[in-house]
């Protein structure tokens, strides 16, 4: 029995959802059927001593009928389609020949096993699907939008960038975009898989499918709605369900041309057992049926596809998305992984670490001073400046004149008649006070402002793009798998540095452009053969479709998400390792089951050969080994 890979689900759309219901109605059908023949099969069997021989021949043809209508459907579909025989034809098969021979109950006990197998196969597909079908219910179809100052209910998909929506609390967000207006506490857990909500206001930026919990905000959509990071989730692990693994097409390979061997071995037990080893005719063509039934693939075809679909379903609920089946498979085999810096080790934008004030002068004043002239400039480092000096709760307000931008060095400004400077070192001056602990800031690679007033410098900011705590855990849990740790950075190498030994990573390279990200990590695939790449950025693309498994940050640009294999929705780090577990877990449980299987069909066919297996144990023999592996793919939803 093949397990397909058909997509059971389209994406969210009203016929997506008619197609989810269509599938769910097949489900229960394949059930049905299998327990409708399994009662006549039984009905039949105890009735025998007081049916008609027509009576009783025509009772097994119809929980044939019933039975063996889904998979001999499925089967010849296939065949015609592919011109290659398949496990299902086989089944087919081995059910007429044990008719043929006389042994009717035994070949529809064969039909009704293979119905309930079959119908566990399609409950097991959709199983694993439904985490698109529950994405497709988080998808609202209606929004409210606002024109003028008039609100109106339209549907999701006629809503355009820069249109306004309006999201009461309690709702789910429609469209991706950025809130003008309220505040709210948003459960983001189908898009990150973190429970705890995340307080968002002014300017912040919120995900279509998240819920706004406890206040009204209104929303300026940045995206279109077939465009959002919600779609996007759902087409990855759609397309991660219909991507086959190495070992699944293998298998698929495997399975024309054992069903010929097969049959051509059944011919020859047909025959040359009768005149080689003295069996009745008879006996010959009833081994070959067995040998029909016992030696087809079906526990060894659903071997893999069940447990990698469960895997991927797994890793989805917890915020990694694989975007196939080969990307999981080969996780568990990375033996380094390289990581950008910016926006991956670390949080991607600087933060103040250090403000160093002269003593001669009160705090109160230099930090409300410099928030004043900070918070009129843009710049990265401004506004991290701007923050670290709001949560000081300083609440003065002053009054700046002639603010002045020193392209790439600072800002001057003058307040109350006094002029002010921030800036560079080089573009301030010399301090025989703070120089001392610029040089050891620097040594660790902070950025260095320092605060001028009139002809005195007289505070000191060292500014860092700070590491994640994540970083620092996922690294350490990563060595401990024997991995290899590298980070690939284009900033200098005094804060390469200074970043690799805080996150304890094993080598850096600093100075690096996109090409030479690329480059370093051919050179390390020669050594550790195996090689990831995380990153978030448009310049981390290339590196990420060069190493053998990409992996992306969910919050980094559409081209690091397109480009990667992977893509962790929380930007935990330590999901990483998470992933290696499951992948580990995914390749022993196939393991397993290719063992299994192929351990049952040789014991069945050496007790046939033996003439110890009767038909009827080798139909639950067979059939059982297939629902037992398909059962032992399932443990890994859990």
């Amino acid at each position: 029995m093949s397990v397909k890979t058909n997509t059971l689900y389209d994406l969210p759309t009203q016929d997506g959802k008619a197609s989810k219901v269509t599938n769910k109605l097949r489900e229960h059908k394949e059930l049905i059927a299998a327990l409708v023949s399994g009662l006549l099969i039984l009905f039949t069997w105890s009735m025998e001593g007081y049916l008609s021989h027509n009576l009783w021949i025509l009772l097994h043809l119809t929980a044939f009928i019933i039975g063996g209508y889904f998979k001999a459907k499925e089967g010849i579909t296939e065949t015609i389609q592919n011109k290659e025989l398949n496990v299902e034809m086989l089944m087919v098969l081995a059910a007429i020949g044990s008719s043929a021979i006389g042994y009717w109950t035994e070949g529809a006990i064969l039909i009704f096993i293979f119905a309930l197998s079959g119908a566990l196969e399609t409950y097991t597909m959709n199983r694993s699907n439904r985490e698109i079908a529950a994405l497709m219910d988080l998808q609202p179809e209606e929004a409210t939008r606002i024109i003028e100052g008039k609100k109106e209910v339209v549907p999701v998909s006629s809503l355009h960038i820069d249109d306004v929506i309006y999201v009461r609390a309690g709702e789910r967000i429609p469209a991706d975009g950025s809130i003008i207006q309220g505040s709210t506490a948003i459960d983001e857990s189908a898009i990150t898989g973190e429970s705890i909500p995340v307080t968002k206001g002014d300017s912040n930026e919120v995900f279509a499918g998240t819920v706004a919990l406890d206040g009204s905000i209104s929303i300026q959509i940045t995206k279109p709605a077939n465009q959002t990071v919600f779609q996007k989730i759902i087409e990855m692990v759609q397309t991660a369900k219909e991507e086959k693994s190495p070992s699944q097409l293998f298998i698929e390979k495997f399975e024309g041309a054992y069903v010929k061997t097969v049959l051509a071995m059944v011919v020859l037990m047909m025959f040359i057992p009768y005149f080689l080893f003295n069996w009745s005719l008879l006996e010959s063509i009833y081994r070959a049926m067995i040998l029909l039934v016992v030696a087809s693939p079906c526990a060894l075809v659903a071997s893999i596809m069940p447990a990698t679909l469960s895997a991927i379903s797994n890793s989805a609920k917890k915020g990694v998305l694989f975007k196939g089946g080969v990307h999981i498979e080969n996780m568990s085999h990375m033996k380094a992984i390289a990581f950008d810096k910016t926006g991956t080790l670390t949080k991607g934008k600087p933060e103040v670490t250090n403000f160093i004030i002269h003593p001669d002068y009160d705090e109160h004043v230099i930090m409300t001073t410099v928030r004043a002239i900070e918070q009129e400039s843009t710049h990265p480092l401004a506004v991290a400046i701007t923050d670290y000096c709001s949560e000081e709760a300083i609440i003065d307000k002053l009054f700046i004149d002639n603010v002045i931008t020193a392209s790439g060095n600072g800002v001057n400004a003058e307040i109350n008649g006094e002029h002010w400077r921030i800036g560079k070192p080089a573009y301030i001056g010399f301090s025989s006070f703070f120089d001392p602990y610029t040089k050891d800031l620097a040594a660790e690679g902070k950025t260095i402002v320092y605060v001028k007033k009139e002809a005195t410098i007289v505070a000191l900011i060292a500014l860092k793009d700070t590491v994640r705590k994540d970083s620092v855990k996922a690294i350490k849990q990563l060595k401990q798998l024997g991995i290899y740790t590298i980070m690939l950075t284009g900033d200098h190498d005094l804060t390469a540095k200074a970043i690799a030994k805080e996150a304890k990573i094993d080598h850096y390279a600093a100075n690096c452009l996109p090409k030479d990200k690329v480059d370093y990590l051919k050179q390390i695939k020669n050594k550790y053969h195996h090689i990831a790449m995380v990153g978030d950025g448009i310049n981390d693309g290339p590196a990420l479709a060069t190493a053998n498994l990409g992996i992306a940050m969910g919050e980094g640009t559409d081209v690091a998400l397109e480009t990667a294999d992977v893509v962790l929705m929380k930007n935990d780090l330590t999901k990483i390792t998470n992933a290696i577990s499951v992948s580990k877990k995914m390749n022993t449980i196939i393991k397993q089951n290719i063992w299994f299987s192929l351990s049952v069909i040789l014991l069945l066919i050496t007790t046939n050969f033996l003439q110890i297996l009767d038909l009827p144990l080798g139909v639950v023999g067979h059939e059982g080994s297939t629902i037992l592996v398909i059962l032992n793919g399932l443990r890994l939803l859990k």
